[in-house]
């Protein structure tokens, strides 16, 4: 299988996952990022897409660990009670594999092309998968102790991530 349909498929996948979750919460701040994921997953199908068809492309990086980190301020803020089925939790690990296995991939292919353009594409994709890998743990981290994840704000203001480090 040609290595650009593969990834658009993995990122298509990944783009319904995040949509399928983002239906199943009744918390709108976690379906807020849950729909900004997908959309994230989409502009990768997209850059993906155009690799494919030899069509320049810019990846630029996304702010998608702040959007985040504000989005988990406001749930702060209004305090409101979570309620989240274990079940749910099991949902954010695969989420966690689907993230973990697209990175390695973008790092695998990264190695294998020779055009430096495509291999600098690849390692950004990369690196964005790694960030979706970050808010996705602390997903996890929020739906399994939602009171305790935003008392302690070092947890979703992603202060620990550093770009290029995976």
């Amino acid at each position: 299988m040609d290595i650009f349909k593969f990834a658009m498929e993995k990122e298509r996948y990944a783009e319904y996952y995040y949509r399928d979750l983002a239906e199943r919460t009744s918390n709108p701040g976690l379906r807020s990022i849950l729909t900004m994921l997908a959309g994230e997953e989409a502009k990768h199908y997209e850059v993906v897409k155009q690799m494919k068809a030899r069509t320049p492309v810019r990846l630029t990086d996304t702010p998608v660990l702040a959007n985040a980190a504000k989005i988990f301020a406001k749930m702060r803020e209004a305090a409101d009670k979570f309620d989240f089925d274990v079940s749910e939790a099991d949902l954010y690990h695969k989420a966690c594999d689907i993230e973990k296995e697209s990175k390695k991939y973008y790092l695998q292919k990264a190695e294998e092309v020779g055009d430096a353009g495509q291999k600098d594409i690849f390692k950004k994709l990369a690196e964005e998968e790694n960030k979706h890998l970050l808010l996705v743990e602390r997903i996890g981290d929020f739906v399994a102790r939602p009171e305790t994840f935003l008392e302690n704000a070092e947890m979703y203001h992603f202060d620990d991530y550093v770009e290029g480090q995976f």
